[in-house]
């Protein structure tokens, strides 16, 4: 079974499983197809967090593919520069690119498949053309003048006839495709003794990679000044030996237990453990309270969330984290009990052993429009067209299971590098230029990121994977399904589809790092009585529409049965679920 949010990565997974490859192998092919086929929401100068059990493993591990600030992003710098935020977009806020390293690893030690073999289905894609979706084709439509008037080689790309593709019109990404056939041809090498074995080869790929033609390319590209989000220009500070010296890895997961299930997520340099902190302040509460389509249940969803977001912005990042301390009954006991019948309007986040964490400056999206440049590019604040994010989840024949949300590196990010026929990612917008805290900006640090998928597991074996995009929404609308299938018992399908909401109470991750106080999103379907209840506590309810809010989709097997399953989101009309 595999569940995406592109048909096409789903297929292509399908076609692997159906030809032998296991869920590894599938993984990693639809992951390069998503590269081609959602460039607005992800690329391979992106990142990437994912979350793996073998089939003959006890324990899920997660797929680090975040990569770390360079080696010349220091504070200082960006403070001379004149700069108070790191930028929403252009070469400054590129951390090392991670998700190609993380993918030919993943494949290296868990797949079968040669790399050339995976890689096939993207190339295809890349050279010989594939329909642009409508949400790309939109969004390449609200930064064209930005392409044409400052990102000339954006617009070479995405402009070929200097106007915006419409939706469904074949484009096409050949530099991509050469990139991948670098790779290909980079795992044929022969040793003195004959041809390598399959991980040299792979790893020989990931040289290439890193010390090749996109390290070079991609450093003396961006080393020239160009637009950045607040509308001035500056160079990028990314080097080869940046790009060289990144490896992604394995790490352990971090796992909590809710209503007879193990919910295992990445560490708290993602945003993982704050949907683990919330589980644990609403573990106790009876079932009306935990049910997201009651107002009780909404109202006390919100609420926790904004705790529990709150201890992220103030303590989470690639540094010591207090987790256990977070994770302390008493602590989430005063927690919860901060949780009343109205909706709080302040940012509230705890002293886990009576310490004080990060304070993040917190401003209105009305007192930056007064204190900042509009420059461009506009997506950064505008929720139809920020960058978002890919998933995708697939579970074999075996039981191998592989939850994956592959982000940045978007069309929008930063001018694209023409040799290459992607751009950088802007993950360093998720630090901060105050030293000394956890998310901080530091060289060698991984920002605090979004991504955050999630494996579920029962009596040891693993029951799902879950995930969505959705920057710091990712988490709250995992939060909803997990609530309505474990403690409401609707089906996968049934939970995705449910109506969602979710908060805007906290400083966003991404540029300009704009908070709602109190702030609600909800989908009008969630019903009138209930949104105006909301309102009535306090909530500023801000109606999304009837189907606006989640992009989720998983796989899993059933423990009864032993049946596997796939669901996906059918919202945008693009998500996809297949197996047999």
């Amino acid at each position: 079974m595999a569940a995406s949010t592109h048909w096409l990565a789903s297929a292509t997974a399908q076609a692997v499983l159906e030809r032998g490859g296991n869920a590894f192998d599938a993984a990693t092919a639809a992951a390069f197809v998503l590269h081609v086929v959602e460039p607005h929401l992800n690329g391979p100068g992106g990142d990437l967090v994912g979350i793996i059990q073998r089939a003959d493993a006890d324990e899920p591990r997660v797929l680090m593919g975040q990569g770390p600030a360079p080696a010349a992003a220091t504070i200082e710098h960006y403070r001379t520069e004149g700069l108070d935020l790191v930028p929403g977009a252009g070469g400054l806020a590129a951390a090392v690119p991670g998700a190609v390293d993380a993918w030919l690893l993943l494949l290296r030690d868990h797949g079968t498949w040669e790399l050339r073999d995976v890689l096939a289905y993207a190339i295809g894609y890349a050279r010989d053309g594939h329909p642009i979706l409508a949400g790309a084709a939109a969004t390449v439509a609200r930064v064209a003048d930005l392409f044409r008037n400052h990102w000339t080689t954006s617009a070479d790309l995405w402009l070929p006839n200097g106007v915006p593709p419409r939706p469904g019109e074949m484009v096409f990404n050949r530099a991509y495709a050469d990139v991948l056939d670098s790779l290909s041809t980079a795992t044929c090498t022969v040793s003195d003794e004959g041809p390598i074995g399959r991980a040299a080869r792979i790893d020989a790929a990931r040289d290439e990679w890193k010390a090749g033609l996109v390290a070079r390319e991609a450093s003396t590209f961006l080393a020239t000044p160009h637009r950045h989000s607040a509308g001035s220009h500056h160079a990028g500070v990314i080097t080869p030996a940046d790009f060289a010296a990144f490896d992604a890895s394995f790490e352990p997961a971090i796992t909590m237990p809710f209503r007879g299930y193990d919910i295992a997520k990445p560490g708290a340099w993602s945003q993982g453990p704050a949907l683990l902190q919330t589980l644990a302040m609403l573990d106790p509460l009876n079932d009306d309270s935990l049910d997201p389509s009651q107002e009780r249940g909404a109202h006390t969803v919100l609420e926790a969330q904004k705790l529990a977001l709150a201890d992220r912005d103030a303590w989470f990042g690639d540094a010591e984290v207090p987790v256990d301390a977070l994770f302390d009954a008493d602590y989430l006991d005063s927690r919860r009990s901060l949780i009343n019948e109205a909706a709080s309007h302040e940012f509230r986040p705890g002293s886990p052993s009576g310490r004080a964490g990060f304070a993040p400056p917190l401003r209105t999206s009305d007192e930056f429009a007064a204190d900042v440049a509009t420059g461009e590019p506009t997506v950064a604040r505008n929720g139809d067209t920020r960058g978002d994010t890919c998933h995708l989840d697939v579970i074999d024949r075996w039981g191998n299971i592989i939850s994956a949300t592959p982000s940045g590196g978007w069309l929008q990010s930063s001018p694209t590098i023409p040799a290459l026929g992607f751009c950088l990612g802007t993950r360093l917008q998720m630090t901060w230029l105050t030293p000394g805290y956890a998310s901080s900006l530091m060289p060698g640090r991984r920002p605090r990121t979004t991504l955050t998928p999630t494996l579920v597991s029962r009596n040891g074996a693993p029951a799902f994977a879950i995930g969505t995009p959705g920057g710091d929404q990712q988490d709250q609308w995992q939060l909803l399904a997990l609530l309505r299938m474990i403690v409401g018992e609707y089906s996968p399908q049934e939970a995705i589809d449910a109506p969602a909401l979710h908060t805007t109470a906290m400083p966003e991750s991404f540029w300009p790092r704009t908070w709602t106080p109190a702030g609600a999103v909800v989908e009008d379907r969630l019903g009138d009585a209930l949104i105006a209840g909301l309102e009535r506590r306090g909530h500023r309810v801000t109606r999304a529409g009837d189907w606006s809010l989640g992009r989720l989709s998983a796989v899993g097997r059933d423990a009864a049965s032993g049946l596997l399953w796939a669901a996906a989101n059918p919202r945008g009309m693009q998500g996809y679920a297949t197996g047999r």
